[in-house]
């Protein structure tokens, strides 16, 4: 690894290492990043889990993925959390415990803002402040990602600089505290929203809801063409037709689809 203060994630050391190496137990945390997950919380468990508090502040309001327990919900504004690629068999298996424990953690320990606007905050951060009054900051390109701390085996090449002047790291703190703590509208509290997100990576549910859920993800398409109308065009006197009225709802709906396959693969 290169003696200089660059963490790119490759050749030149990992932000990974650097918070595993700096986070100290009762550290104060003042971090800034686009997205968050729970396996990036799993990779550093044992450093978050000893500090005594981190301010969480996410550059984008777009950290959490859109509900999927009601396709039709339209909001002003989506939030999303992203993942890290795709997701391991390991991973996918412990979801649950991982997303309990993070989620005890951030109650406990987080507190959560985020930018109000949109592209406006491009910058991450990661600045730690220890007990004895000692800091360590570190502020380029990497989000809290597995892959994005260089946790992962495919990590990013990002480009991050340690920053070593005392009077820099001081006032990067002082940077961080005047979005933090601004009232124009600047940011909002979004702890519960990232809670309930959590919550529904862990939640128990009942059969019947995930029957209903699968019946749409593999029907979505089809319920899609049926609106579409085809060859269903109320101008072709379809609907009015008396052997249309004699069939059951069921039966309408085959063939509808049925004459919809034909429109569309000839």
């Amino acid at each position: 690894m290169s003696v200089s203060g660059i963490r790119d994630n490759y050749k030149r050391g990992t932000i990974g290492a650097f918070l595993k190496e700096c986070i100290k137990p009762a550290s104060g945390l003042s971090f800034v990043s686009a997205y968050f997950t729970i396996y990036a919380y799993e990779k550093l468990r044992t450093e978050l889990n000893s500090i005594d508090q981190l301010r969480l502040l996410f550059g984008e309001p777009t950290f959490i993925k859109p509900s999927k327990l009601d396709p039709q919900l339209k909001t002003a504004r989506v939030y999303k959390m992203e993942g890290d690629g795709a997701i391991t068999l390991e991973n996918t298996m412990h979801q649950k415990e991982i997303a309990m424990e993070c989620a005890a953690w951030i109650r406990e320990k987080v507190e959560i803002k985020s930018m109000v606007k949109p592209n406006f905050l491009h910058g991450k951060l990661y600045h730690i402040q220890h007990t004895n009054g000692v800091e360590k900051a570190v502020l380029g390109s990497s989000n809290f990602t597995v892959n994005g701390l260089g946790l992962g085996g495919t990590p990013n090449i990002e480009l991050n600089m340690v920053v070593d002047s005392e009077r820099d790291r001081t006032d990067l703190k002082s940077w961080f505290d005047e979005i933090w703590n601004d009232e124009t509208g600047l940011v909002e509290d979004v702890k519960e929203k990232v809670l309930d997100y959590i919550n529904h990576l862990y939640a128990e549910n009942s059969p019947e809801f995930i029957y209903y859920k699968t019946l749409f993800h593999l029907f979505t398409g089809f319920l899609n063409d049926q609106q579409e109308g085809g060859l269903l065009d109320e101008r072709t006197g379809f609907y009015e037709t008396e052997v249309w009225n004699m069939l059951y709802e069921f039966q309408k709906d085959g063939v509808k689809g049925a004459i919809n396959k034909i429109e569309k693969h000839g």
